[in-house]
């Protein structure tokens, strides 16, 4: 990850979270051309997606089960915070709704949320 996806306000991880990661990773493998590495989430693996060129992971493509089990099946942008408990409350003071979260990830903290047009995103703390 660069510096500036740690600053406050940017986009700092892109992912995928569906029923059938093994088959929307190999979509995705085939259509864009990314190569893959497994991630052990214990039991099983999610998916690192890499560009082909320089092997850079530049999205995750993750199974909807376990501590993912209530993401919804769309790309999510994770936009980083500076305080995520702070966010939460203004998510909820704004009309907006927490889905899953805040809870440790990736050696920071993440929630996802849909904002009052529907639409949802996650937001992340280093």
């Amino acid at each position: 990850m660069s510096d500036d996806a740690k600053k406050v306000g940017a986009i700092s991880w892109t992912d995928l979270t569906v029923k059938d990661a093994e088959g929307v990773k190999a979509f995705y493998e085939g259509v864009v051309g990314w190569k893959s590495e497994g991630l052990s989430m214990g039991d099983y693996e999610d998916f690192c997606m890499q560009r082909p060129a320089d092997g850079q992971t530049v999205a995750g493509i993750c199974h909807a089960k376990g501590v993912n089990a209530k993401i919804p099946p769309a790309w999510l942008i994770y936009i980083t915070v500076d305080d995520i408990n702070a966010s939460v409350a203004k998510v909820k003071e704004l009309g907006g709704e927490v889905l899953d979260g805040p809870r440790s990830a990736g050696g920071g903290t993440m929630c996802v949320i849909r904002d009052p047009a529907g639409a949802v995103a996650g937001l992340y703390q280093h």
